[in-house]
């Protein structure tokens, strides 16, 4: 089925209703993380995706070259208390 809609204005974005029916063909709710893209002159919106990446994965590209070390900031620029 397709349906016409119009972009609104909402704040400073725009944005379109979704009817709550096509929302649950898709198993989709208010507050669903959703990804956005665009393919073509398509607007294609998919549930969002959490992929979990282990620590040691996270990791699995670390140096030991970053310094752990303090960072000068400089001196104080105003009320600060060092």
């Amino acid at each position: 089925m397709i349906i016409s809609t119009t972009i609104q204005k909402w704040g400073n974005s725009q944005g379109i209703r979704i009817p709550k029916y096509i929302l649950e063909q898709i198993n989709l709710d208010t507050n669903s993380n959703v990804s956005i893209s665009v393919e073509n002159d398509s607007i294609i919106i998919q549930r969002a995706t959490k992929k979990h990446i282990p620590l040691a994965q996270r990791f699995a590209n670390y140096t030991k070259e970053t310094q752990d070390s303090e960072y000068d900031w400089g001196e104080p620029q105003g009320e600060e208390i060092w």
